[in-house]
This record gives structure tokens, sequence and C-alpha cells, in this order.
């Protein structure tokens, strides 16, 4: 293996960072940002830069980055804020996602109370995409357990000026073009919850990501089951069929693979926590028409930790690495794919994210 891999573990509080040449020998750097709630942090390929999600309760939330993994911070200049005559208040930082690879100064980022920032200066300055805030239907979303948060910033790379947000608990919304204008896209997708069990809109999704490729194929974690869309979210198909549960928050997907994901399901919104106490990864090769149950080297009774929505990841090496963190500050890897796991690190704060990239 010629490149590192760069494990970028973000916790209730700090960003650590785990570095390896051989994914079985590893080196830890951190706690950056000690006492901060990382609830996302991303390496961009583009820049070499690391972008975090710095936020306290009692300081306020910036998004800072470092050119030198770590080994120096810059916040932002002008972090992302509401309006004032918007009556809206920044709450919370929740998820950042680079811009296309010939948009080198982009970046997004994803916010509470739900709303959609976007940098062209390499996060520097920070602008509201208002037409998202804007939305007709707005005045009936609501929140889920953890607010009403925009989490799942998604760029369709097979579409020049296409990408699609996950919020909490309002659902997956489609752009055309580039942002101008936002269009529910939750056909397909159940809400229990609600007195109509498949609203327009009203969805409790809990984690959205596309494959690469010129057929990019989008699957979402939800409150309410696995899916998968192929027409770009025009419509969805569940895939929660073979699970033992159809509640869960991480989601993560093959590199080349695009019928390959991987889900960590949890019992139900009132016991988050993997079903019977047995701490297993579900995998799929046929696009969730089928399921297969990983567990070799994972605790096979008595965890009643849970992973968050961000707290799961893949490499693009081959085979492919899978990473994903507890809430009881355990961070697992494979290098096979979820055919075996070890405990990378123990006795972290709570992970909220997991991020890799491969670094020179």
């Amino acid at each position: 293996m010629s490149a590192k891999v760069l494990l970028l573990v973000g916790t209730k509080k700090g960003l650590f960072l785990f570095t390896s040449p051989d994914r079985r020998h590893w080196s830890a750097s951190g706690p950056f940002h000690p006492g901060r709630e990382i609830n996302h942090a991303i390496f961009d390929a583009r820049t070499g830069r690391i972008f975090a999600t710095a936020n306290d309760s009692w300081f306020g939330c910036e998004l800072v980055s470092s050119p030198d993994l770590g080994g120096h911070w810059e916040p932002a200049t002008l972090n992302p804020k509401f309006a004032e005559s918007s009556g809206l208040k920044l709450e919370r930082l929740w998820h950042i996602e680079p811009g296309r690879a010939n948009e080198r100064g982009v970046l997004y980022a994803g916010v509470a109370p739900a709303a959609l920032f976007r940098s062209e200066d390499n996060g520097q300055t920070w602008g509201e995409v208002a037409t998202l805030t804007a939305h007709p239907t707005r005045a009936k979303w609501n929140p889920g357990a953890g607010g009403l948060c925009l989490h799942s910033i998604v760029i369709d790379h097979s579409h020049p000026s296409r990408m699609f947000t996950g919020i909490s608990s309002v659902g997956v919304f489609r752009s055309e073009d580039g942002g101008a204008a936002w269009h529910t896209a939750n056909r397909g997708t159940r809400a229990e919850f609600l007195p109509d069990k498949r609203p327009e809109y009203g969805q409790c999704v809990h984690k959205l990501l596309m494959t690469g490729g010129a057929k990019a194929v989008l699957y979402q974690q939800n409150h309410c089951g696995v899916y998968r869309s192929a027409d770009g979210g025009r419509s969805w198909d569940e895939i929660s069929a073979g699970l033992p549960s159809d509640f869960g928050f991480p989601l993560a997907l093959h590199p080349r693979q695009a019928q390959t994901l991987y889900v960590i399901p949890l019992q139900g919104a009132e016991f988050r926590c993997p079903p019977g106490g047995k701490l297993r990864v579900f995998r799929s090769r046929d696009g969730g028409n089928s399921w297969v149950t990983l567990g070799n080297g994972l605790p096979a009774g008595d965890f009643y930790g849970g992973i968050y929505r961000e707290g799961m990841a893949a490499d693009a090496l081959d085979p492919a690495g899978v990473y994903f963190g507890s809430n009881t500050g355990k961070v697992f890897h494979s290098d096979d794919e979820g055919e075996s796991w070890r405990l990378l690190a123990d006795d972290l704060p709570p992970v909220f994210s997991i991020a890799t990239a491969e670094i020179a």
C-alpha cells in the first residue's frame, strides 16, 4: 500500500486523527479543539485541507480548517449565520461537504435549524442558500429527536448541477439547478409515526449517500427502513427485508461497487442499541436485495452502545476498509470489506463522526 490511510474521528470532546501505512499499525494525534463537539470533519483532497465543525453550547459554533493535518488551525473569517431579519439563530454545525473537482473553492455546510450554507473561497466565508430555507413547506417542518438538522449533503458528480439534502425529520430535497430551486424527494419512504404513513415530506431520514459512476444510486438509512433510489430520488424502493430492524443511523458505501452498502441496525427509537446487545454490521452486495451479517471480531453480546449518523465510513483502497465508532468511545475497523473486525481505539469520548482519506 503506497498511500497512508487517514481516519478523522470527531467526538464530543475534540477531533482525533489516526494514520496507518497498512491498516494494521496506527498512529494517533489529538485531540484537536479539545472540549469542542466535532459533529463532522473531512479531508478535502482538492486542497489537502481538513475541515471540521466545532460546536460549543457556550461559545457557539465555528468552522475550522487545517492545511497541515492538524499542525495549526484557522477559523473561518465569516461563519454560517442567519440574517437578523429571519428570526433564526444558529444552533449547531452538522455536516461539511466539498464541491465538485472543478469547483476548487466550493464547500457546503448543513446546520440546525435546518439550512444549507455555501462557501466559494475555501471555507473562509459562508453564505446561506436561502432558496431552501424559504421552501414553501418550511412552516410545517418538525424536528427529530436531534433537532431540526440538515445533516446530509450529496453532490451528484454525474450531473453538473444536481444535489440533495437530508433533513431530520423532514426528508430529502433535490435540486436540479445548483440550489436555485428545491423539490421534495420522498416518494416511497415511510413515516410510521405520522397519521399519513407516506407523506410528501415529514419522513425522518437519518443518513443519505450516493454512489459514484455514470449511473449513480442513492441510498438512505431512515427512521423507518433502508431505501434505494436509481432515478435521482424521484422514487424509493425499501430494502429493509433481511435486517433485524428497520431503524438505524449510519450508512457506508463501497468506493467502487454501486451495489455494496453497509448498515448497523439498532433495536428502535426507544432503545437505540444493537438488537439483543449483539454488535453486528450488515452488508449487501446486490443493492439491498439481500443482506449478510458481519460480526467476526465484534462484541457478541452485552454491547449497549449506539452509532450516530456520521459514525461509519469506507476507504477507497482495494479491498475496501470499513470503519465505525460508537457513542461509548470505541472505533472498530475492517481491512477486508467487513469480513473481520479489530478494535482500533477505545476509551475515546463519544464518537460523532468517522471519515477517511488517502494521503501521501
